[in-house]
Protein backbone atom coordinates (compact mmCIF):
# COMPACT_ATOMS: atom_id res chain seq x y z
CA UNK A 1 0.00 0.00 0.00
CA UNK A 2 1.16 3.51 -0.90
CA UNK A 3 1.03 5.91 2.11
CA UNK A 4 0.15 9.37 1.13
CA UNK A 5 -0.60 12.52 2.95
CA UNK A 6 -4.32 12.30 3.76
CA UNK A 7 -5.07 8.99 3.56
CA UNK A 8 -7.23 7.14 5.71
CA UNK A 9 -6.02 3.51 6.96
CA UNK A 10 -6.60 1.14 9.54
CA UNK A 11 -3.70 -0.98 11.71
CA UNK A 12 -4.53 -4.61 10.94
CA UNK A 13 -3.16 -5.89 14.47
CA UNK A 14 -4.08 -2.82 16.74
CA UNK A 15 -7.77 -2.73 16.35
CA UNK A 16 -8.11 -0.80 19.37
CA UNK A 17 -7.08 2.36 17.89
CA UNK A 18 -9.70 2.75 15.49
CA UNK A 19 -9.36 4.65 11.79
CA UNK A 20 -6.37 6.77 11.19
CA UNK A 21 -5.80 9.89 8.88
CA UNK A 22 -2.16 10.56 7.66
CA UNK A 23 -0.83 13.67 8.54
CA UNK A 24 2.83 13.16 7.67
CA UNK A 25 4.83 11.02 5.51
CA UNK A 26 8.74 10.98 5.35
CA UNK A 27 10.98 7.91 3.96
CA UNK A 28 11.31 6.76 7.16
CA UNK A 29 7.30 6.86 8.58
CA UNK A 30 4.19 8.30 8.64
CA UNK A 31 2.28 10.63 11.08
CA UNK A 32 -1.03 9.06 11.65
CA UNK A 33 -3.99 10.40 13.81
CA UNK A 34 -5.97 7.86 15.23
CA UNK A 35 -9.95 8.41 16.08
CA UNK A 36 -8.68 6.91 20.08
CA UNK A 37 -6.61 10.72 20.41
CA UNK A 38 -3.06 9.62 19.87
CA UNK A 39 -1.41 10.68 17.28
CA UNK A 40 1.44 7.90 16.23
CA UNK A 41 4.78 7.59 14.18
CA UNK A 42 4.79 3.93 11.90
CA UNK A 43 7.93 2.96 10.17
CA UNK A 44 8.01 2.22 6.97
CA UNK A 45 8.81 -1.29 7.60
CA UNK A 46 4.91 -1.60 9.15
CA UNK A 47 3.24 0.15 6.46
CA UNK A 48 2.14 -3.48 5.60
CA UNK A 49 0.00 -3.91 8.73
CA UNK A 50 -2.00 -0.61 7.44
CA UNK A 51 -5.08 -1.27 5.00
CA UNK A 52 -6.95 1.31 3.41
CA UNK A 53 -10.07 2.38 5.17
CA UNK A 54 -13.40 4.27 4.54
CA UNK A 55 -12.68 7.94 4.82
CA UNK A 56 -16.23 8.26 6.44
CA UNK A 57 -15.22 6.01 9.35
CA UNK A 58 -12.84 8.65 10.49
CA UNK A 59 -13.69 10.49 13.56
CA UNK A 60 -11.24 13.13 14.71
CA UNK A 61 -10.96 12.91 18.26
CA UNK A 62 -12.97 15.53 20.43
CA UNK A 63 -10.61 18.80 21.31
CA UNK A 64 -10.22 19.01 24.39
CA UNK A 65 -9.34 22.20 26.68
CA UNK A 66 -5.89 22.07 27.83
CA UNK A 67 -5.26 22.25 31.25
CA UNK A 68 -2.43 24.19 33.05
CA UNK A 69 -0.16 22.47 35.27
CA UNK A 70 -0.25 23.02 38.74
CA UNK A 71 3.40 25.33 39.68
CA UNK A 72 5.16 24.39 42.91
CA UNK A 73 4.56 27.52 45.53
CA UNK A 74 7.86 27.24 47.49
CA UNK A 75 11.35 26.55 46.39
CA UNK A 76 12.97 23.83 48.50
CA UNK A 77 15.54 24.81 51.04
CA UNK A 78 19.36 23.97 50.68
CA UNK A 79 20.24 21.91 53.02
CA UNK A 80 23.54 23.27 54.80
CA UNK A 81 26.30 20.63 56.12
CA UNK A 82 27.36 20.82 59.58
CA UNK A 83 31.18 20.63 60.08
CA UNK A 84 32.36 17.57 61.70
CA UNK A 85 33.83 17.44 65.16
Amino acid sequence: MTIKRGNVVSHTVAHEWGVGKVVEVTPLRATIQFSDGIIRKISSSYYATLQPADPASFLPPADSVPVPKARATTKREKKVKQPVV
